[in-house]
């Protein structure tokens, strides 16, 4: 559902500052033009954010490589019950709290973790009723424990996302790979049913 972003999607490139407050649907996000290589809000998911927001109401709402939080917002402002929000980054973390904030999001009820996103996951207890995933293509990050390909290993994956979604559940997973094909005989396996390819529904100039 993404266009490709490349290796330097994170690089900084100035020290101003400067944020700017847009409206996206009835959320209040921030971003910077001028500090980052992106901005803060990847256009390509807006679509996914309004029907997270559509979908989350009275449900405990999981955000992982969550970025600045925005897919986030959507579910907070859409009735979510809790909202729980994982990135590695110190930097997108600080954001996302300040988006939330911004949507009048704080509390308890709204969690951020800094965290490897995978050993999160593969050590987390916890069920969600929803949950947004859009991981990297390819990392190895020293920061992270293992190196990652989202087409390796896209359904082991799955299966640690489904062991905390609870009966019911949806999980929406998105990632920027060309040519990514899900392992579908693989994810039926598990128990788990891919009920719809949103690529269908990509922005013009999204398409993967």
């Amino acid at each position: 559902m993404n266009a490709q972003k490349g290796k330097n999607q994170y690089q900084k490139l100035g020290e101003k500052g400067e944020f700017l407050e847009v409206t996206e649907y009835n959320a209040h996000l921030l971003v910077n033009l001028t500090d980052y290589l992106d901005t803060g809000l990847f256009l390509d998911h807006r679509i996914a954010r309004r029907m997270l927001g559509q979908m989350s109401k009275g449900k405990d709402f999981l955000n992982l490589f969550s970025y600045t939080g925005s897919a986030t917002v959507h579910a907070g402002l859409g009735g979510a019950r809790s909202t729980t929000t994982v990135d590695m980054s110190r930097t997108y973390l600080e954001w996302a709290e300040r988006n939330l904030r911004l949507n009048g999001l704080t509390g308890r009820a709204h969690r951020l973790i800094q965290a490897d996103c995978l050993a999160w996951l593969r050590e987390a207890n916890e069920q969600f009723d929803l949950i947004f995933i859009d991981p990297p293509t390819f990392s190895n990050s020293k920061r992270m424990e293992d190196a990652f390909d989202v087409q390796r290993d896209h359904l082991a994956l799955m299966k640690d996302l489904k062991r905390l979604l609870r009966a019911g559940g949806t999980i929406m997973f998105s990632n920027n790979k060309r040519g990514f094909r899900m392992d579908l005989d693989g994810l039926a396996k598990t128990g788990t049913e891919s009920t719809r390819n949103y690529a269908k529904n990509a922005l013009p100039g999204f398409r993967p």
